[in-house]
């Protein structure tokens, strides 16, 4: 999980504006042959450096945040370091440039190319002569054949997480000899570079057996430029070495261990040299870029860190004083201090050895706005908390104190550099407090007014339908705030002082809650019950896909009625601004991960809270354990907001299609959702996704991915924010490593300078 964010793989425009003949102009505009391509917005920082200077040999300790349960990346339980493993040991026919577009990757393909287009579409590819397996055998046809049985989805035997592109496949034959291999598609796929990559030995594919367990935790057969050594789940390491039987440019590194290291562990790790390159959270880029400063005194910004001089003081007093309880007790605080601040200055002075190098991820940080249900089950309301929020200000609150170029996302879909990319965001709108509050009043929120108490309600569910819990009894108080445990968390309500920034509640696996926007007043704090409703008794209405509106008129719909935890006192100052319809006051869930590294996204809720809060809409911020943010509340729709990242795929068409299909129900009356966890879809945004996929013309496909994402800024559903930083720690000899951006590592490059080298070249070159 990155620090601001999680990313699986692998979130408004003014009412007068949502008719079909004024939204056209927007999609047309932004699909002109004219303009020019996007560049990305930060290059690769990876100490680019000739082969010639890189010394051979060396062991590269790399720092992963997990060991794979599986080296087969076709699996659902497959991640992050599945891929980094897969794409140093296996073929890939398609790897990515610095731009994030698809390349042919010469070490296995002289060409590929649709050479036939009617009746069927047919893919020739030609495979480099010298490409085998680490048995000696030639990849061939019968590779590309297995693997796409397996990922067919036509024999459930095969355990597969996805089959996308490889069920359009006809048939797959070899060529006029043993280097070609063609691919006959059943139905056209624009995306067809995607496929093969990576590429498994059918020693892996050819049966369910092989691949559902096979491959799990080893790889006999490896085309890379390293193999699997050894998967030690024990010891938390992945041992990569070199393939002897490797034709391509020989690896400079002789092994490379992915380690399993925490990240509020890895600034240690890369003191005492356990680590060579880590990704880092900004608290510690910040502590090693502190190190590097010459004649620094570091030990302020460490142990010492706010010890004034009243603390100071205080601290003689009671060494000196007559209680020598006290005396003890402070004396032994002090030799602990010492020696934490001695042992940090020798890692600041270790740390010297180390250097940030820093880009943005192929990857960006949305906010989440769950559709199925409550207030945000109707489209204005998500409009308006769209409208509310300065994305641009967002953006420069993370990226700009990182020294990192500064740009809200426009696209949902693509990022700036890639070929899909085009700004979509005026489907929806900018910032425009006033535009917000016309949207929320159109849609019955209004200042003021009588407050009912509520029923304890909580936020959207995945599926909408009543659960019950068992709830703990209220506990009511009018001095203090009211803690309350409950399923394994804890939860506290409470109120916000002007100007300060709420403190944070919970770590570990406990869970906190405060409410922006509250008074001042006494309130009581109950069990938060898992009920949910419209308000009407009737299902949960989908976002609608536009035929709602006709003639710059809203029909009248989405939820009836807003919501808060039972007892929730009044919004401050009700009748001079805060929302209220039907004698409920407007409340959204803010659900946020809670452990170490997540301070970023709580200074992003923060500032989203108060944007929302300027209109009338209060925020409840429950920070929740890591483990569950994501399968407990993100997945099964327990929350109205939330914060969380998505890949930014080459290949939209296909890899961004389950995130914005439109849920489907199901005959138990549940929704499916595949990854579309805002529950907010519409037809027409399938339908253009449908056509992207299935036209070979490039700029036609560009054109309808583009469309799509206004269609999908128009729903609301999720609200890009800014793509999402990578920091690198890397030992400063260490070249061709660090923040790759969207590049496929090339891993046979990295390595260590050789000895009197101090500086790389400006460029890598073939040698």
């Amino acid at each position: 999980m990155s620090y601001d964010g999680l990313g699986p793989r692998a979130v408004m425009r003014s009412v007068a504006f949502l008719t079909a003949g004024v939204l056209a102009a927007p999609l047309l505009a932004a699909c002109s042959s004219e303009e020019e391509p996007s560049r990305p917005l930060a290059g690769q920082d990876v100490a680019a450096a000739a082969r010639s200077l890189v010394a051979d040999g060396g062991v590269l300790h790399w720092a992963v945040d997990t060991v794979p349960e599986t080296l087969n990346a076709f699996q659902s339980d497959a991640d992050a370091t599945t891929t980094r493993v897969a794409q140093a040991v296996l073929p890939s026919m398609f790897r990515l440039d610095a731009n994030g577009r698809p390349q042919r990757n010469p070490d296995f393909l002289e060409s590929a190319r649709v050479v036939e287009t009617e009746p069927k579409q047919v893919v020739l590819y030609r495979l480099n002569q010298q490409a085998v397996w680490s048995d000696g055998r030639e990849i061939g046809a019968a590779d590309f054949a297995a693997q796409w049985r397996a990922l067919s989805g036509k024999d459930s035997a095969y355990w597969t997480a996805r089959n996308a592109g490889y069920d359009r496949i006809e048939k797959i034959e070899r060529g006029d000899n043993d280097l070609e291999v063609r691919v006959t598609f059943a139905r056209p796929y624009a995306d067809w570079q995607s496929l093969f990559a990576p590429l498994y030995p059918k020693d892996v594919m050819g049966t369910p057996d092989a691949f559902n367990d096979g491959a799990r935790r080893k790889l006999s057969v490896t085309a890379g430029p390293f193999a699997v050594q050894q998967v030690d789940h024990k010891n938390a390491r992945v041992t990569l070495v070199r393939n002897p039987r490797w034709w391509g440019r020989p690896a400079k590194l002789s092994e490379i261990v992915l380690a399993a290291v925490p990240r509020d562990e890895r600034a240690a790790a890369l003191a005492t040299g356990v680590l060579d390159l880590a990704d880092i959270a900004p608290a510690d880029a910040q502590r090693i870029t502190l190190a590097s400063q010459q004649g620094a005194d570091s030990a302020i910004q460490g142990p010492a860190g706010g010890r004034t001089a009243a603390k100071a003081l205080r601290s003689w007093a009671l060494l000196h004083g007559s209680d020598k309880a006290a005396a003890g007790r402070e004396g032994q605080a002090r030799r602990k201090l010492t020696t934490e601040i001695a042992r940090w200055r020798a890692q600041q002075d270790a740390l010297r050895r180390i250097e940030v190098r820093k880009s943005l991820e192929p990857a960006y940080t949305q906010l989440a706005l769950n559709g199925a249900g409550g207030p945000l089950a109707d489209e204005r309301v998500r409009r308006a908390v769209a409208r509310a929020i300065d994305r641009e200000e967002l953006a420069k609150l993370v990226l700009k104190p990182l020294g990192l170029p500064v740009a809200s996302v426009g696209s949902h879909l693509a990022l700036s550099g890639q070929d899909a990319y085009a700004d979509g965001s005026g489907a929806l709108g900018g910032q425009d407090t006033a535009e917000a509050r016309a949207l929320l009043a159109d849609a019955g929120w209004v200042p003021g007014g009588p407050l009912k108490p509520q029923p304890a309600e909580k936020a959207a569910g995945a599926e909408g339908k009543k659960t019950e819990e068992k709830k703990t009894d209220e506990k009511k108080t009018d001095e203090k705030k009211t803690d309350e445990k409950k399923a394994g968390g804890e939860k506290t309500e409470g109120k916000r002082a002007e100007g300060k920034k709420p403190e944070p509640e919970s770590t570990g696996g406990s869970e906190g809650a405060y409410i922006v926007g509250e008074d001042n007043k006494p309130h009581h704090v109950t069990g938060r019950d898992t009920e949910r409703d419209t308000g009407d008794g009737g299902p949960r209405p989908l976002a609608q896909d536009g035929k709602q509106y006709t003639d710059n008129h809203l029909r009248q719909g989405g939820a009836p009625g807003a919501y808060a935890p039972k007892g929730t006192a009044a919004p401050a100052g009700a009748a001079a601004g805060a929302l209220a319809k039907d004698g409920k006051p407007l409340t959204l869930r803010f659900v946020l991960p809670s452990g170490a590294g997540s301070e970023p996204l709580w200074n992003v809720a923060d500032h989203i809270s108060r944007m929302l809060e300027r209109v009338g809409i209060r925020t409840e911020v429950s920070k929740v354990a890591d483990e569950s943010y994501f399968k407990d509340h993100i997945a099964s729709g327990e929350y109205d907001l939330a914060l969380y990242s998505w890949p930014a795929s080459a290949f939209p068409a296909t890899d961004a299609r389950p995130i914005y299909a439109k849920p489907v129900p199901a005959a138990d009356g549940s929704l499916t959702v595949e990854q579309n966890y805002t529950r907010v879809g519409t037809d027409q945004v399938d339908q253009l996704f449908d056509e992207a996929i299935s036209t070979l013309d490039q700029g036609e496909e560009r054109s309808l991915i583009r469309k799509a994402d206004a269609r999908i800024w128009a729903a609301a559903g999720s609200i890009p924010l800014y793509q999402r930083p990578q920091l690198t720690a890397v030992r400063k000899d260490l070249v061709n490593a660090g923040a790759f951006g969207f590049q496929t590592p090339v891993y046979e490059d990295m390595g260590f300078l050789k000895k009197g080298v101090t500086r790389p070249s400006p460029s890598p070159s073939g040698n």
